[in-house]
């Protein structure tokens, strides 16, 4: 029989009127429908014990723990190590991002390595981050938003102003790109001229920003939280896939935001009507 554990952040707790609560990682606390008399065995299984004897109702409650995410069992994927054909990871772009991304990469089993735009044409990555201490001028990121369907993953962050945007992570043909999260932008605001013209530049500014190591560790994290999730598996916490989420990081305060992101459908080319010997389109 496999072992299990409770999950990291979950912790049960007796309650003085003799059941049992869990505390999620979250904070919420949940009462466990277990009586008396299974309590110590569920108690020794949650902590890793091998099963004393055979009881089906506490094999029922462990299998409820692991499938509601409460505990792990043996073959979980969300401890994964980082598989091997996924190690080689390109960083491009600005050092104060790359260099700590490089870090949390190499912390998780990643085999970073910095490079320059086009270097996936040579070594096959099989994933591209890409991070600017900037806006993102005008069809630079076209050529990577190709990148998933060559079967490379496809991750990006920037800067404008003290706002920042962690896009979401391409893996497949038909995930979000970042034409797709800037025609999303610019749908959701009353101000797209401006926005558009933001993007396409000149732009008069006075003192740059300057990231800190606090706010560029924070985006380097959320990076490398993506690409591990993807690499190995694991599954996202909050509800929002890392490959359907916006974030939105205010550098003064560290406040985050996280938006869904879909895919922009192609639009199908409107057909020509004449009608009175007008022509309606």
């Amino acid at each position: 029989m496999s072992r299990s554990q409770l999950a990291p952040g979950v912790e049960v707790v007796a309650v003085p009127d003799g059941g049992l609560a869990v505390r999620a990682a979250d904070g919420e606390f949940l009462r466990v429908a277990a009586d008396e008399a299974h309590q110590a065995e569920l108690l020794s299984r949650l902590a890793g014990g091998a099963a004393g004897r055979v009881d089906a109702e506490v094999d029922r409650l462990v299998a409820a723990f692991e499938e509601a995410g409460y505990a792990e069992g043996s073959g979980r994927a969300d401890g994964a190590m980082w598989p091997v054909e996924r190690r080689d990871v390109l960083l491009l772009g600005a050092p104060v991002l790359t260099e700590p991304l490089a870090g949390y990469l190499e912390a998780a089993g990643a085999a970073p390595r910095l490079g320059c735009p086009g270097d996936w044409e040579t070594g096959r990555p099989v994933a591209v981050v890409w991070c600017l201490d900037g806006p993102v001028s005008e069809g630079l990121w076209d050529a990577a938003d190709r990148l998933p369907e060559r079967g490379i993953a496809w991750s990006r962050c920037h800067l404008e102003g003290w706002q920042a945007y962690v896009e979401p992570l391409a893996a497949v043909a038909g995930d979000v790109t970042s034409a797709q999260v800037r025609a999303r932008r610019l749908a959701a605001t009353p101000a797209h001229r401006e926005l558009a013209a933001y993007w396409r530049g000149p732009r008069t500014t006075g003192s740059p920003v300057r990231l800190a190591g606090p706010a560029a560790g924070l985006l380097a994290a959320f990076l490398a939280d993506d690409l591990t999730r993807w690499a190995t598996g694991a599954r996202d916490e909050d509800g929002l896939p890392a490959r359907r989420r916006l974030r939105r990081v205010d550098l003064r305060t560290l406040t985050v935001t996280a938006h869904p992101a879909l895919p922009v459908p192609d639009v199908a080319a409107m057909t020509e009507v004449r009608r009175s010997g007008v022509r309606i389109r």
